[in-house]
């Protein structure tokens, strides 16, 4: 059973502003409590997108969704394809051009797939070390662990997790595939171990929780997509059209606020000018300013929901 907490659902629906003969997209399907949400407020007109790449989120939602399937398509994809894929979508296409109302991104790894064994996302589970979202993939983090050079593993720690004795560990990995390959998540979370000093290992979180959300970034590139996919997202919306992103990590986080203040209107006319003369105009405005994090009754309930940050901008 695909079970999944939505985080920060109804803020996020809210945010979209959500009018019931619109077109909007989901670009991370999941659980599909975010798609449900959205579903349920649209008019037989309206319609909603939703992306995923993994078979078994797409097979859940299917079911999920059904009361709502007239209005509902559901895309097998990365959302990095976002603007492609809604070029073949009549509905999302205007005047030759992808042009929806509201598009929606809840970033990280869904609970289903960091709780199944078998993927390879979770360090209290023994399995082979996979981590690939799309498991039609080539990369996995066999490969990463095991081929790519110690000071390469080392960065990712360091940038994707960070882990402050990435260097540490990553001479521990480098050392123990020269004698035999890393298989399993289960030697992988022991040599991770070994690398972070006692004291360190007693306080705070799983002592790998760092190293594997650091790999599992790694192995499916993203930060690489989402960056792609929010610049695609802006230019598909329409005017008046929003785009609502929930973030988990700072990488993201930071991605999400730069991408944003780069489409952000921004006089540059000397401060002594009487009246703005750039005429630089801008593509979005911020709804709000600072992130919308979740409340005491949600993290009560969902731990998960901690780290989350929601940032909402419209379409000018």
């Amino acid at each position: 059973m695909f079970h999944h907490i939505t985080v920060l659902k109804e803020e996020a629906v809210e945010g979209l502003q959500i009018k019931p003969d619109g077109v909007y997209v989901d670009c991370t399907l999941g659980g599909a409590g975010h798609s449900s949400e959205i579903a349920s407020r649209l008019g037989p007109n309206g319609l909603l997108i939703a992306f995923d790449q993994d078979d078994a989120a797409l097979a859940n939602a299917k079911i999920r969704l059904e009361p709502y399937q007239d209005k509902v398509r559901l895309i097998r994809s990365n959302f990095r394809e976002i603007e492609a894929q809604l070029g073949t979508v009549e509905r999302a296409v205007r005047d030759g051009k992808p042009q929806v109302d509201g598009i929606l991104f809840d970033l990280g790894v869904s609970s289903p797939q960091l709780d199944e064994a078998d993927r390879g996302f979770s360090y209290n589970h023994d399995a082979e070390l996979d981590m690939r979202m799309d498991r039609t993939a080539d990369l996995t983090a066999k490969e990463i662990v095991n081929e790519w050079p110690e000071q390469e593993i080392a960065r990712i720690l360091f940038e994707y997790g960070e882990e402050k004795f990435a260097r540490r560990i990553a001479a521990n990995i480098a050392a123990a595939r020269a004698k035999g390959p890393i298989e399993t998540t289960g030697q992988l979370v022991e040599l991770i171990k070994e690398g972070i000093p006692a004291a360190a290992r007693r306080t705070g979180p799983h002592p790998a929780k760092r190293s594997f959300q650091a790999l599992r970034i790694a192995v499916n590139d993203e930060l690489g997509a989402f960056e792609e996919a929010l610049e695609q997202s802006i230019r598909s919306l329409a005017p008046g059209g929003r785009v609502a992103v929930i973030t988990f990590h700072s990488l993201e986080d930071r991605i999400c606020k730069q991408t944003f203040a780069k489409y952000v209107e921004r006089c540059t006319c000397p401060p002594d000018f009487p009246l703005c003369v750039c005429g630089n105009k801008g593509i979005v405005k911020l709804v709000n300013r600072k992130p919308l994090e979740a409340g005491a009754e949600e993290l009560e309930a969902n731990p998960r929901a901690r780290s989350a940050k929601l940032r909402i901008a419209e379409k000018l």
